[in-house]
């Protein structure tokens, strides 16, 4: 068994590459959210050092915010901000030598584009235009992954080992009670569930069938490195793989 391990960089993290020895994909922040064009250099030949898939992480115009601000654009406008962010990147690519692999989009854009098909469309659009070998990653189950698929491109779907579902396969909003689960071994007996045996539990104790075929960590709490360590030693266990391929 194989699975892909991605997080999140560029984003102000003082141990991005130190995450990086520890994942197999790297989703690189593009400047509209977080980072800037030495953040994506860095991020990008650190990635080439490391031997890790190097893959887009666009947002909405939301700085002040990290991203996080739900926003009502016009699917045109989504498509334009996705594109510009993926050329962003697409150039210290280039000029590193190294290919881009995938496209996650970030924060609010990620969260309504799993529930807005015309959002979702647009996001779709945009990575097909723009390079359609590219693996679109998006909430496992979600409108994002359909759109993907409807238009013709590897989607990765993707689960989470430290949020809360709920029982429609959605994540539990942030700030609402079971958003995040904070006990490491709930979160990787979780994981491991969702990776093995395709079912997650959700909030409200149904379980919920998942396809899992990348595990977001994230590399931003207090305790992310050692989880991140747990994790692999977990998936390694169990005779799982970690890899991008």
């Amino acid at each position: 068994m194989t699975i892909d391990l991605n997080a999140d960089l560029g984003e102000g993290c003082p141990h991005d590459y130190e995450l990086l020895k520890l994942i197999s994909s790297a989703n690189i922040a593009c400047g509209f959210h977080a980072g800037d064009d030495e953040t994506m250099r860095q991020s990008v030949a650190w990635a080439r050092e490391l031997n890790v898939a190097v893959g887009a992480h666009p947002s909405f115009p939301d700085r002040a915010n990290f991203g996080r601000t739900r926003m009502t654009l016009p699917p045109d406008e989504v498509y334009q901000l996705v594109t510009e962010q993926l050329h962003a990147l697409n150039r210290h690519c280039t000029a590193a030598g190294v290919r881009m692999r995938h496209v996650k989009p970030h924060g609010m854009l990620y969260n309504q584009a799993a529930a807005e098909k015309a959002l979702a469309a647009a996001v779709a659009r945009a990575v097909l235009d723009f390079d359609p070998s590219l693996r679109l990653v998006g909430l496992a189950g979600s409108e994002l992954i359909t759109q993907g698929q409807a238009q013709g491109l590897t989607v990765w779907q993707e689960v989470f080992a430290d949020r809360g579902y709920n029982p429609d396969g959605s994540l539990v909003t942030r700030g609402q009670p079971g958003a995040l689960i904070e006990n490491e071994e709930q979160a990787l007996a979780q994981t491991l569930s969702m990776v093995r045996d395709g079912r997650v539990r959700a909030v409200n104790g149904d379980w919920v069938p998942v396809r899992a075929d990348t595990v977001c960590l994230h590399g931003d709490g207090e305790h992310a490195l050692a989880f991140a360590r747990r994790l692999r030693e977990s998936f390694l266990h169990h005779q799982i793989e970690i890899s991008a391929d």
